[in-house]
């Protein structure tokens, strides 16, 4: 029951995200059609942030625009943060805390990203093979077959949407070479020293083949695709030390 309702947070959070980058994209897109350009480097900063509150519009109308713009951003920045508390609330309580922990020992996993493997996939030990939790999230090649002639084509987007994405989105930590961070260090501070070896292992392999896709000339697309594929299969591995019990 409470990895339901775990789930049901992650899920909300998720939908929140997705409407708060549509509202950045908003943002942009009206300053961009009144003819302002942002000078500085680095797009919603706290310097890019007061650029926006300073704009003076041509028109009272469209000052209006802008302001309604920037506090339906607020909202939903601050409706994120509000479930994130929620998750992290609701999992000091749950059995399955120690199981959360665990993946953080990843690069590219946070607590959320955690919660959200556990939440929706449940008890990873169930799948034998790392492959087969691949072919689960759908990151596994199609193949199309006629004969002797096989055929392999796009990744599969079969099985549970949230996990992929989740994966997708940590696999681009792994386009800078493998270190540890403090925040990394931090959330492997008491987490058992083979889940932290493997956490490390999956650096190198995964950093290195990272830049080795990228400079063979394969799109970015594929090559973060590969990288959450493999970083699925140290999931796994992590899962097998700390069990994933329903």
């Amino acid at each position: 029951m409470r990895r339901m309702k775990l789930r049901d947070l992650v899920r909300t959070r998720k939908d929140i995200t997705i409407a708060l980058r549509k509202a950045k994209q908003q943002i942009n897109a009206f300053v961009l059609r009144q003819g302002f350009s942002y000078p500085g480097k680095s797009k919603w900063s706290k310097a890019h942030l007061n650029w926006l509150k300073e704009l003076k519009m041509p028109h009272p109308a469209q000052q209006i625009a802008i302001t309604e713009y920037l506090d339906a951003m607020e909202n939903h920045e601050a409706r994120v943060k509000r479930l994130e508390k929620a998750i992290v609330a609701s999992c000091q309580t749950w059995r399955l805390l120690p199981v959360v922990d665990a993946p953080q020992a990843l690069r590219g996993i946070c607590m959320v990203s955690a919660v959200t493997l556990v939440a929706e996939l449940g008890d990873l030990t169930r799948f034998d093979k790392p492959t087969q939790l691949m072919a689960y999230m759908g990151l596994v090649p199609s193949e199309h077959s006629s004969g002797p002639t096989v055929k392999r084509g796009p990744i599969t987007k079969t099985g549970n949407t949230h996990v992929r994405r989740t994966l997708i989105e940590s696999a681009q930590a792994y386009r800078l070479p493998a270190r540890k961070s403090i925040t990394i260090r931090k959330r492997q501070d008491g987490l058992p020293e083979d889940v932290c070896e493997i956490a490390w292992n999956a650096q190198l392999r995964l950093c290195h083949r990272y830049r080795r896709l990228m400079a063979r000339g394969k799109s970015h697309n594929l090559v973060v695709t590969a990288i959450a594929r493999e970083l699925a299969g140290f999931i796994w591995a992590i899962a097998r030390i700390v069990p994933m019990a329903t």
